[in-house]
């Protein structure tokens, strides 16, 4: 069987139609952790949320229910994706700013957003790109700003070093030197929070988790 990866941006617009199905069927506990997601959005008129990764905005449905004012930016390079959150919110246009980008490269700004967060988006990547993302992050929230991450974590460091490994042995085969491609590449809990305190986040907390899918909260 031959090994393949699929560019990123590619790899999701392929997969615009099922992808909500999926992601409520195949993805356990994802009937409660948008949920849980959104209730730590606070309900401050016109709050400005930073999603990154924002794909169909499955997280945003949630949060339009808890702060129906909150003013989005939302950032992904799967076009067709973001279309979808047009497509379901249309009395919205005016809060929704989407960017058609990769969250790596895109200026986030300085002192802008009082909330940031993303959800089953950041485990294809490595310790040194998400730490030069978290930075970026730290940078764009206010002072009394904080960050959610929403994400598929290993249970171990042994479960992370074997994907990633296998992860560098794949692209080796396939002489892929860089570029995003979608490959799971989780980090455990312990990783993840000790990297949102190297990036500046003066506490990290999990606040909750549900199988493999935990949720942190950064406070800058």
């Amino acid at each position: 069987m031959e090994t393949k990866l699929e560019e990123m941006s590619s790899f999701f617009n392929n997969r615009v139609d099922g992808y909500e199905q999926h992601m409520r069927s195949n993805v356990a506990g994802s009937d409660k952790y948008y949920v849980e997601t959104a209730k730590l959005i606070p309900k401050t008129e016109g709050l400005n949320l930073l999603d990154l990764g924002c794909g169909t905005g499955l997280e945003l449905d949630e949060i339009f229910k808890v702060n129906p004012s909150v003013k989005v930016t939302g950032v992904d390079m799967a076009e067709d994706m973001m279309k979808k959150i047009k497509e379901k919110h249309p009395n919205k246009l005016n809060q929704i700013n989407l960017i058609v980008d990769n969250y790596f490269n895109y200026d986030l700004g300085e002192g802008v957003f009082d909330a940031a967060l993303s959800v089953q988006t950041l485990h294809h990547f490595t310790h040194e790109e998400k730490i030069k993302l978290y930075k970026k992050i730290f940078k764009s929230l206010k002072d009394d700003g904080f960050y959610i991450e929403t994400d598929y974590m290993a249970p171990d460091q042994e479960f992370e070093d074997y994907h990633f490994n296998e992860n560098k042995r794949i692209r080796s085969e396939l002489g892929i030197t860089n570029g995003f491609y979608h490959y799971d590449t989780p980090c455990t809990v312990e990783n993840q929070t000790e990297m949102l305190y190297k990036s500046g986040f003066k506490s990290v907390q999990k606040v909750w988790q549900h199988e493999s899918t935990v949720i942190l909260m950064a406070k800058k």
